[in-house]
């Protein structure tokens, strides 16, 4: 048996029949890099969710779950070479990097089958406070459905950077979307307007907290699904080192067994109980192992347990 859990638990998709009403938006997809389509799906996946927990109807659900599928469809005509490097990229990089937005929005408006999602590709990289591309627009010029998408693009570009295996340590990830909630302290920032509208535009961050808080939900709930499935897995463990356990027994029993016949039948018994590739030679070493295994799985249980238990306590 294998460990295995998906990073983003796909259960809430099913919710919907996505497949038919997004079939022909998700062929665009196909010519994206794997990377990129990836994030993709990740992306829309988060942003499903999202609009769950902050109860958004059906039909805005499966409109922003399109949105966010097609969010980077401009990055077709990124050169590779821009995309996929794997270092910082130069200020000229980056400002090459910055039209996949406008990019995108062409590609969709040029479509009429994907005009009505043109507004997550345009505005995802678009921040509250004014601060984000291409167009340096504010919280009341920012689609809604952009600004959930932000968050979940933001989430899962610093999950895949840093490359989570699993779900300790995510704590940290939602803490700099929590800076990114908050107003700027780059006092620079502040453009000469009139201090009747000062308070106004900047109690705001980059991004929306509301979808922020959805998705501390949705990272709990995946928390947990992980949870369930190392246990799956330590109880499979503890099967094995049982059975393990059992032939170990047999053994010193064949050990100290004086008859022929007695050690023969002793020894039939470990076959028995062996697993593919075990021999009398390298049981010990396997149940070394599973021992071993049993408790760093219990150790990661107990992690994320307490990865749970920080997450609740966040506060946006």
């Amino acid at each position: 048996m294998k460990e295995e859990f998906n990073f983003y638990s796909p259960t809430a998709l099913k919710s919907y029949n996505l497949d038919k009403t997004m079939r022909y938006q998700l062929n665009m997809l196909d010519s994206l890099d794997v990377f990129t389509r990836k994030h993709c799906e990740n992306v829309a996946n988060l942003t499903c969710r999202i609009c769950e927990y902050l109860r958004c109807g059906q039909k805005f659900t499966i409109y922003a779950t399109t949105c966010a599928y097609l969010h980077d469809i401009g990055k077709l005509f990124i050169p590779p070479s821009i995309l996929q490097k794997p270092g910082a990229l130069t200020d000229k990089e980056y400002e090459i990097m910055k039209t996949h937005t406008t990019i995108g929005y062409n590609i969709c408006m040029k479509d009429l089958k994907l005009r009505p999602y043109a507004a997550g590709a345009l505005y995802h990289h678009e921040g509250l406070d004014g601060s984000g591309y291409p167009n340096g627009v504010k919280k009341k010029d920012i689609p809604y459905v952009a600004q959930i998408i932000r968050v979940a693009d933001e989430y899962d570009a610093i999950v895949s950077k840093r490359q989570y295996k699993t779900h300790i340590s995510i704590s940290e990830t939602l803490k700099i979307l929590i800076k990114d909630s908050n107003p700027s302290e780059d006092s620079s920032y502040i453009r000469p307007i009139a201090l009747d509208h000062l308070s106004k535009d900047f109690k705001v961050g980059k991004i929306d907290k509301r979808a922020l808080k959805a998705l501390f939900k949705v990272v709990i709930d995946d928390t947990h699904y992980e949870i369930s499935c190392v246990y799956e897995y330590v109880d499979y463990l503890k099967e094995q080192i049982k059975r393990l356990e059992e032939i170990d027994n047999y053994n010193l029993k064949r050990e100290k067994a004086k008859k022929e016949k007695d050690k023969n039948y002793y020894s039939e018994g470990m076959k028995m109980l062996f697993a593919q590739g075990e021999t009398f030679e390298n049981y010990k070493d396997v149940l070394e192992e599973y021992k071993s295994a049993y408790v760093t799985r219990k150790d990661i249980i107990q992690k994320l347990y307490n990865e749970v238990k920080i997450i609740k306590k966040l506060r946006v």
